[in-house]
């Protein structure tokens, strides 16, 4: 639902693909625990009776002298999460980047040439932090003049259900050939190929081999 959201408030007819950017797209786990609470408490008798009692032997007390507040308080910050999880979007398109935030929700529009670096590889290890992925994944970073690094592997959706590594094949061989510094290593290459089909596997490494 989100991801429907988002594309239709934010995404032009003409993209290419855009991306659901992290960190603000991990928040997206608060909503999956408030499903598994809902579930858990209509499913579990024992479990929704306990928080019943508990609200219940709490009427006298906080619960209750603050009733009013603490829903206020829960709706609003709710509103603030959703609206900075749908703002984490970056849409290209054949001749620019948009991207959009929580501080900007109408966007800024960069043109290729506003492109200060190129960054792409393969993660060699599973990791949670700074951001989640796992051993085998390739990245393709780009680093906007204002300093946001955007990867365009974090895709929310592309143009024609074609898949991302193809646009983002076409798009590289574009910006190297406009002189974007690259920084690109294949080292890692090889733990792609225990997860995905060569067709892809050749795009790669034709991305990563990319520099001159």
């Amino acid at each position: 639902m989100i991801v429907k959201i988002q594309n239709k408030l934010f995404v032009p007819e003409d993209y290419l693909m855009w991306t659901f950017n992290y960190p603000n797209s991990s928040f997206i786990f608060i909503y999956e625990l408030y499903l598994f609470f809902g579930l858990f408490y209509i499913f579990h008798k024992g479990f929704r009776e306990g928080i019943r009692n508990k609200l219940s032997s709490s009427e006298e007390g906080f619960f209750k002298r603050n009733k009013k507040l603490i829903y206020t308080l829960f709706i609003a910050s709710n509103i603030v999460l959703f609206y900075t999880i749908v703002s984490a979007v970056t849409v290209v398109t054949n001749n620019k980047i948009i991207d959009y935030s929580y501080l900007n929700p109408l966007g800024h529009e960069y043109e290729f040439k506003d492109i200060a670096q190129i960054s792409s590889g393969v993660h060699g290890k599973k990791s949670y932090i700074p951001s989640t992925y796992s051993k085998g994944d390739f990245f393709y970073n780009i680093k906007l003049e204002s300093g946001k690094e955007v990867d365009l592997t974090e895709v929310g959706e592309v143009n024609n259900g074609e898949h991302e590594i193809f646009i983002i094949e076409e798009l590289d061989r574009k910006l190297v050939d406009m002189g974007i510094p690259k920084v690109s290593s294949t080292k890692n290459f090889g733990y792609t190929t225990e997860s995905l089909d060569e067709i892809y596997t050749d795009k790669i490494r034709d991305i990563l081999e990319n520099t001159d």
